[in-house]
C-alpha cells in the first residue's frame, strides 16, 4: 500500500471501487447513484479520480439498500436522503 493511498483512507475518503466493495455493489452503481444526485463526490485526486467522504457515502448507500427492499422509485430514495439530511 503506498503513502498516498494510506493517507487518503486516514482523511476519510475511497475511491469509487472501495465504495462500491466496501457497499457491496458494483462500481456502475456508485457513478449511477452520483451521476443521478444520491451521491456527492468530496474530491478529486490529480489524475480526476473520484473521491467520496467514507462516512457519508457508505452510510447514504446502507440507507438505499434498506430501501430497495420495499422497491421505491429513485424520486422517493432522493426525497428519504434529503429529509436525513436536515
Amino acid at each position: 500500500m503506498t503513502m498516498q493511498k494510506r493517507e487518503r483512507l486516514s482523511n476519510g475518503f475511497l475511491k469509487i471501487g472501495e465504495v462500491a466493495r466496501d457497499a457491496g455493489v458494483l462500481v456502475s452503481t456508485v457513478r449511477y447513484y452520483t451521476d443521478i444526485g444520491l451521491l456527492k463526490v468530496a474530491d478529486r485526486t490529480p489524475g480526476r479520480y473520484r473521491l467520496y467522504d467514507r462516512a457519508e457515502t457508505l452510510g447514504r448507500l446502507a440507507t438505499i439498500k434498506k430501501m430497495n427492499g420495499n422497491r421505491p422509485t429513485l424520486a422517493q430514495i432522493r426525497q428519504q436522503l434529503d429529509a436525513e439530511r436536515q
